[in-house]
């Protein structure tokens, strides 16, 4: 319930935490062809990483450093790159075209 949760103090980001590695194992799990995509981080958020399915589909999440995501897709036998030396796959772009065209209706 969201009246219990901690607040953050304004301008302070969100730190990586476990809720956030669980979500990445648990999703990489349930898909096929999944594969990391390294962020920088960004004056407001930490390092993310980027997990894109063999469809398009996508889930970011932050990382406390690129090495703990190595770490973490090393163990679930997941290929990782740098964004800025690859940038996304093209299947990322499809996926969010025809989500944003079956959104518009």
């Amino acid at each position: 319930m969201a009246l219990f949760r901690k607040r953050q103090k304004p301008g302070v980001p969100r730190r990586a935490d476990l809720a956030d590695r669980d979500h990445l194992r648990d999703w990489a799990e349930a898909r096929i062809g999944v594969e990391a995509y390294l962020e920088p981080q960004t004056t407001v958020t930490e390092p993310t990483v980027m997990l894109i399915a063999h469809d398009g589909e996508w889930t970011r999440r932050r990382v406390p450093s690129h090495d703990h995501a190595r770490s973490l897709c090393g163990k679930l036998g997941i290929p990782v790159y740098d964004v800025h030396l690859t940038g996304y796959p093209q299947r990322k772009r499809d996926y969010d075209s025809r989500r944003a065209a079956e959104e518009r209706g």
